[in-house]
């Protein structure tokens, strides 16, 4: 019973001749000729992708890449004690990212659109994450070209993996002189390579090719030893920015927090959020549609932060409408919204409207109850400004029984109603 439950998971059912496998990764390796100008245009389309933050580009230029060749040749010449295989993978790769940078640098120096987007920002911070769907990524892909039936695997593989939108945001970085941006995205790029080659590795041992090379106990454990410190040395650093990443998102979540609890539910209606988790020290900057915060009130919200968990944040409240306009306005544009400085103009407007118009439907039924003798109102507000001071008067327009209405009445009642300053009556 055991032993047919192990041959569910048997690598060696459906395995290709060894040699023919072997003779099939040699030849990928090789990077001349069309290998080499596949890759120069798969590099151009990967990076018109992230100029222009279309997914499906990009991942057609996954698709047609070939540097997976050098990468599995590495991993089968490690396994196999093929050294020579080994140089020529590694000298192939060397020249294959050297093409690749090349290419990918010059687009982004010649092209006018040097805005990072979305695609080519979410490859410069790699972690933990990256590290495993290149290893099991480069498991299947092994797995698939050892097989008789190859499969569907390879394109998936292809895009899992993504060697190339690393490589292409690396060509970023150099072309717009942003080291950070180049560090981080040929790091996941050397990520996903090494990972490849070890999960090609173990795979060729555990179907156990027979090596090329004769070597010794002692020259077995030298390189047992050296990938060991390979992937220590590659993972440390995934695991720190993936830590890094999960503070960041719990700093977030805090924030959100603390606006919902502090402003959204007591009625603030935030029209500019900006939440900045990477500054010295973290700030938070709001702006409202309406209500203004006095400098004590700020530094007491500010004292709120520490008390909900946001040590070393700032909050700074956006209440100068025109640096918060052209705060807004600067936000629209990164997103790519239509929004535009003439309907933030329109919405202005609409706001000063409101402030004239008075809701009929809202206080007939009640005049209706207390002054039956009332049958129709109709209401506006007039703002008129005095030296320092804003006057609101209520013209009031009405229609019924006059005999039998105090009007004095219905005026003081509907000054303390509206909250107005002066209320004019006119009957129609």
């Amino acid at each position: 019973m055991n032993n047919q439950f192990f041959n569910f998971f048997d690598l060696h059912n459906g395995e290709e001749n060894h040699g023919t496998v072997l003779d099939n990764v040699t030849a990928n390796t090789s990077f001349r000729g069309s290998n080499l100008w596949i890759l120069a245009c798969a590099i151009l389309i990967a990076s018109v992708g992230l100029n222009v933050n279309s997914t499906a580009v990009i991942i057609g230029a996954m698709l047609i890449s070939p540097l997976m060749g050098p990468i599995v040749g590495a991993g089968f010449a490690l396994g196999t004690y093929n050294f020579t295989l080994l140089k020529k993978s590694f000298k192939n790769l060397l020249n294959a990212t050297l093409v690749s940078l090349a290419v990918s640098c010059v687009y982004f120096y010649v092209s006018p659109f040097k805005d990072a987007q979305s695609e080519l920002l979410a490859r410069t911070s790699p972690n933990i994450y990256d590290v495993l769907i290149a290893f099991f990524g480069g498991l299947v892909g092994v797995i698939a070209i050892t097989r008789v039936e190859k499969g569907n695997p390879i394109p998936g593989v292809a895009i899992a993996t993504a060697l190339m939108p690393p490589l292409c945001t690396a060509g970023y970085g150099l072309a717009t002189g942003n080291i950070t941006y180049f560090f981080g995205a040929f790091y996941l790029y050397t990520i996903n390579c090494f990972f490849i080659c070890i999960a090609t590795f173990f795979v060729v041992k555990y179907l156990k090719y027979r090596p090329v090379e004769r070597v010794d106990k002692k020259a077995d454990k030298r390189i047992r030893y050296g990938i060991t410190a390979l992937i220590l040395v590659m993972i440390i650093p995934s695991f720190y920015l993936a830590y890094s990443l999960l503070q960041e998102k719990k700093f977030k979540q805090s924030a959100e927090k603390f606006i919902t609890k502090t402003f959204t539910d007591k009625g603030y209606t935030v029209i500019y959020k900006k939440i900045n988790y990477r500054s010295k020290p973290k700030t938070i900057e709001l702006g409202f549609l309406s209500g203004k915060l006095s400098a004590d009130e700020i530094k007491k919200l500010n004292l709120d932060l520490r008390n909900d968990g946001l040590t070393n944040t700032n909050l700074l409240i956006k209440q100068d409408a025109t640096d918060l306009k052209a705060e807004i306005l600067s936000e629209i544009g990164r997103q790519n919204n239509n929004l535009s400085e003439k309907d933030l103009i329109i919405n202005k407007l609409k706001q000063e409207l409101a402030t004239y118009n008075i809701e009929e439907k809202d206080v007939l039924p009640e005049i209706k109850a207390l002054f039956p003798e009332v049958t129709n109102v109709r209401m506006g507000n007039i703002i008129s400004k005095e030296k320092d001071s804003t006057i609101t008067n209520t013209i009031v327009l009405y229609q019924g029984d006059t005999k039998k209405l105090d009007t004095q009445k219905l005026k003081n009642w509907l000054k303390v109603k509206l909250k107005s300053q002066s209320v004019i009556m006119v009957q129609e």
